[in-house]
């Protein structure tokens, strides 16, 4: 009896957080019963680029709360009575709560799902696309700094606050229309929405028996690989790419970049 709740357990484990997709898988007496518009949806296909443009909100509001502190910098140092010092560690939150993302977000990924993830636009794109779309991530990061900047000439601290929540007020819900990463379908065994996810994302008249054998291969080709634990670090092998992996990190954030973001206002 208990082997079998943990089994079930596991299985539930497996399932996407955000469990969307019926509305693609609707048989035609449910499609109709929801209206024309779904019949539209489950007709048509998902475009790649629109499911790119809605998990590109994610970064472009971090880019927004990296940009916020520059052009408000004055103001709310005036209206709330803050030193240098005080204002330093408002401007400096932003890193603590990226600090504590960065150690759940890679098991939040493996476990519950790939959507609001960089990983997923990567995983989501054609081979032939894969190369420029993946570089959306990081240009939605800059494009959310310069809206910060340019709509801090015009807006005070206040309404700028309100105006930097509406990307993460649109992703949330837009999370709920877009599928599942149909590689991280395939590596959780769910086969059925793996190919059904796929299908969206290539259109409904597209064969995508090709693609599905790919990804599987690649699935049980990484399966097969063996874990490298943090005692094999110690190894020869691994010292060179393991330090120029963790030195190009460190450089980028020794470079002070960030402070210029946070600070740009009164350093220029």
């Amino acid at each position: 009896m208990c082997f079998r709740d943990d089994n079930e357990e596991s299985r539930d484990l497996k399932k996407p957080f955000l469990h969307t997709g019926s509305w693609y898988r609707m048989s035609s007496r449910q499609s109709s019963i929801m209206g024309s518009s779904a019949q539209v949806l489950r007709d048509g296909s998902i475009s790649v680029v629109l499911c790119i443009l809605i998990v590109a909100l994610g970064p472009i509001q971090f880019g927004f709360t990296c940009g916020y502190s520059s052009p408000t910098q004055a103001e709310i140092i005036s209206d709330l009575k803050l030193s240098i010092s005080e204002y330093s560690i408002f401007g400096s939150l932003s890193n603590v709560g990226a600090m504590v993302g960065a150690i759940a977000s890679g098991q939040i990924a493996e476990y519950i799902g790939r959507k609001g993830v960089p990983v997923y636009i990567a995983e989501i794109s054609p081979q032939n696309m894969r190369g420029s779309l993946g570089s959306v991530n990081q240009l939605s990061v800059t494009i959310g700094i310069m809206l910060a900047y340019l709509l801090g000439l015009f807006a005070n601290w206040r309404v700028l606050a309100v105006l930097g929540i509406l990307p993460c007020t649109l992703l949330i819900p837009g999370l709920f229309f877009i599928p599942e990463s149909p590689r991280w379908l395939a590596k959780m065994g769910m086969m059925e929405d793996f190919e059904a996810s796929l299908q969206v994302l290539r259109g409904f008249d597209t064969d995508i028996s090709v693609e599905v054998n790919e990804i599987k291969r690649a699935v049980a080709s990484s399966s097969k690989r063996s874990t490298i634990r943090f005692a094999d670090l110690k190894r020869k092998r691994y010292w060179y790419p393991l330090m120029v992996g963790i030195g190009l990190l460190m450089l980028q954030q020794l470079s002070g970049i960030n402070g210029v973001l946070f600070y740009s206002s009164n350093i220029f």
